[in-house]
């Protein structure tokens, strides 16, 4: 259907979910599950294009999970509103899909049936009626007036476009074309819609199976760095008493940079340079500890388990040795390791090459994860 674009709201903060890993994020299987909800739409052959908002830091990540020229990636904004009127703007077809994927058991049946009533009105919605008494402001009132509202939720785009546009914060699109006047349509829902908000909704999704946790990833990470005079020397995290410290954009922390490659080729998320360019000021004379604490947030943010890690530090000067315990317990603290999961391995290079002269250190780190496992905790 050439008229037709799904918009997948995946950006939420997700703070009433109370797990470390984020909702969108919960593997389902090996794939996260907004890829598990993306794939599920694309497999109905009902869409021209796919957008999917992401959150900011995320959105990096999200779009190395695909090459489908039909999929479109859009950053999300600070509320559901903001984050739809930024898919909005590159939807051209005279129709759109909007669902969230905080509702992940997507029906087919819902969907063909939205389309089979877009004659019907400016924006078809399913719905679920109240079973329970409902009392608000003191009196009971009638349930079979009320009416609980779900999507995937299918609109005109130019009046959604519209009725977004008018300044007010709106839950969901039926509300805001509601507003400005337009005809809304309602079908009927379906219980498998229900709604992922709290921990406690995922006993009521049977799409949500288990994350498969007998796999796990290991990656590498290589850096270096020459010797700058005058600057102190921090690596590993730790400060090294020395005459120079690291050239580099950040502090230098060769360690912790080789660290976060380990970390991020295990996950598949690219490279350090990627997340923090060295053409950015933000991170000029950064705290490198800082660095790895994003990372460790967006590895367990987007579904990982950090096991361990291994650094080996390759130095003719300074002496690393009577700094590898401080090192081992401050990384293990920022990576939420026991420290007996954190290891530091100190050599020299025999005076051969840069190192060997006293040019500059070398760190090759090794790092394990795991997905988390949500159906445990």
């Amino acid at each position: 259907m050439s008229d037709l674009t799904l918009v997948l709201l995946a950006a939420g903060e997700a703070t009433r979910f109370k797990k470390p890993v984020k909702k969108q994020w919960l593997r389902i299987g090996s794939d996260p599950l907004w890829l598990h909800v993306l794939e599920t739409f694309r497999a109905m052959q009902l869409f021209d294009r796919l957008v999917v908002v992401g959150h900011a830091d995320e959105l990096h990540y999200m779009k190395r999970h695909t090459n489908d020229e039909k999929v479109r990636f859009v950053e999300g904004g600070t509320s559901r509103q903001a984050s739809l009127n930024n898919a909005l703007e590159s939807v051209d077809t005279p129709l759109v899909l909007v669902s969230d994927v905080a509702r992940p058991c997507v029906d087919e049946t819902v969907c063909k049936t939205l389309l089979s009533a877009v004659e019907r009105a400016d924006c078809t919605v399913p719905t679920l009626p109240v079973p329970d008494t409902v009392w608000y402001d003191g009196e009971p009132i009638d349930r079979k007036h009320l009416l609980r509202i779900q999507t995937p939720q299918l609109s005109r785009t130019e009046i959604l476009k519209k009725a977004l546009d008018s300044g007010t914060e709106f839950t969901d699109e039926s509300s805001a074309i509601h507003a400005m006047g337009g005809k809304v349509a309602f079908i009927a829902g379906d219980a498998s819609l229900h709604k992922l908000t709290f921990a406690g909704d995922i006993a009521l999704l049977p799409c949500l199976t288990s994350p498969d946790t007998s796999v796990r990833f290991m990656g590498t990470g290589f850096d270096v760095h020459a010797f700058e005079k005058g600057k102190p020397m921090r690596l590993g995290g730790v400060n090294i008493e020395a005459p120079m410290g690291f050239k580099a954009h950040s502090d230098g922390d060769v360690a912790i940079h080789a660290l976060i490659d380990a970390l991020m080729g295990a996950a598949g998320m690219g490279d350090i340079g990627e997340l923090f360019p060295d053409t950015d000021a933000a991170w000029a004379g950064a705290d490198s500890a800082k660095l790895l604490r994003h990372v460790v947030h967006l590895l367990t943010h987007t579904g990982y388990e950090i096991v361990q890690a291994d650094i080996t530090i390759v130095a003719q000067t300074p002496r690393i040795s009577p700094y590898k315990d401080a090192m081992r317990f401050r990384l293990a603290e920022l990576l939420q390791l026991p420290p007996q999961h954190m290891n530091i391995k100190a050599t020299t290079s025999e005076k051969l090459g840069f190192v060997g002269r006293g040019e500059g250190v070398a760190v090759q780190a090794a790092a394990t994860l795991k997905f988390f496992d949500w159906t445990q905790s």
